[in-house]
């Protein structure tokens, strides 16, 4: 995992300045919409109603999730970008919105330019799975077996250009194999059709969900996707463990507004996430996720960082 990641699991809580103004104290006068470009059921979809709970309380005002699945994020962050910049209506990015930024060559809208850093709000490692009519165990059985059947295991995604698609992809350059994409409008109905049987693989990003399918024998975990194994599934190896060198696959999530947002508002933001993060910590270690902490500008530092890391393989 990279270093950026575990300096600010364990960094300092932000705390809001004393000298807010009157408007940020005023802040929020209605409810907040935080729109999430995916749809219900997702791990990034869990994390954003978890902190949405937190958040209402800690604002005094509902903030309530608003799915806007499509087009890999972009239909949710487009809406955001033409928003009025008051702090009623945020964006709930993942890092797919970095990989967007190459992938599609005519978004509406530029993700530096159009939109202010709020906060990071966690980190979340994704967990190779498996339909039960498969046979293999383990990774290296599954490499073996999808390399006598190219292009016949067909693998779910939450959509083009989304997290699962990314570490899918990742996952087949690694490995020397050729599986066949199926894209979905989100990780939640991608779920549904593995558990049904229509796809055989997918890389989950809910711990919890893998878990309690697992038990139960719907579903059977290979390895995750992280350098550490997860507490909540301590039995369960790495993908560098399992023989997969050089693999990790980690999706980011955070907080945006549109440019023009008051940084008194946008600072009282990143101060109450940072504590409502804080608080869900244990939430979060039972879906597989952690919390992430930086100021405004170290998290817009890292979104541009993001964004470059992509920009050369995507447009090879």
């Amino acid at each position: 995992m990279s270093a950026w990641y575990w300096r600010h699991l364990c960094a300092a809580v932000f705390v809001a300045l004393p000298g807010q103004t009157a408007l940020a104290q005023a802040y929020p006068a209605k409810p907040v919409r935080l729109v999430l470009g995916f749809a219900p059921g997702g791990s990034t979809d869990v994390v954003a109603r978890l902190l949405a709970r937190k958040l209402t309380d800690k604002l005094g005002q509902s903030l309530v999730v608003e799915n806007r699945s499509g087009a890999a994020g972009n239909i949710a962050s487009q809406l955001v970008a033409r928003a009025p910049a008051d702090g009623h209506t945020l964006l709930y990015v993942t890092s797919t919105a970095a990989v967007n930024a190459s992938l599609y060559s005519n978004l509406s809208f530029n993700l530096v330019e159009d939109f202010v850093a709020v906060s990071p709000v966690a980190g979340i490692p994704s967990i190779l799975s498996l339909h039960p009519s498969l046979p293999p165990k383990t990774v290296k059985e599954f490499i073996a077996l999808a390399k006598t059947r190219p292009g016949e295991i067909a693998y779910a995604s939450a959509g083009m250009g989304s997290a699962t698609h990314l570490a899918s992809e990742l996952f087949k350059v690694i490995a020397g194999i050729d599986i066949l994409h199926v894209p979905y409008q989100g990780s939640g109905p991608a779920m549904t059709d593995l558990l049904g049987g229509h796809v055989q693989m997918q890389f989950v990003f809910n711990a919890a969900q893998v878990a309690g399918n697992a038990k139960i024998g719907k579903l059977r975990p290979l390895a995750v996707t992280s350098q550490q194994r997860l507490s909540s599934l301590p039995d369960l190896p790495t993908m560098q463990e399992a023989g997969v060198k050089g693999y990790e696959a980690i999706v980011w999530n955070g907080i945006l507004a549109p440019t023009g947002t008051p940084r008194e508002i946008v600072s009282r933001l990143n101060a109450q996430t940072a504590q409502a993060m804080k608080e869900l910590t244990p939430a979060l270690v039972e879906i597989g996720a952690y919390p992430m902490y930086a100021a405004p500008e170290e998290f817009a530092g890292f979104i541009k960082s993001e964004i470059g890391k992509w920009a050369g393989p995507l447009s090879a």
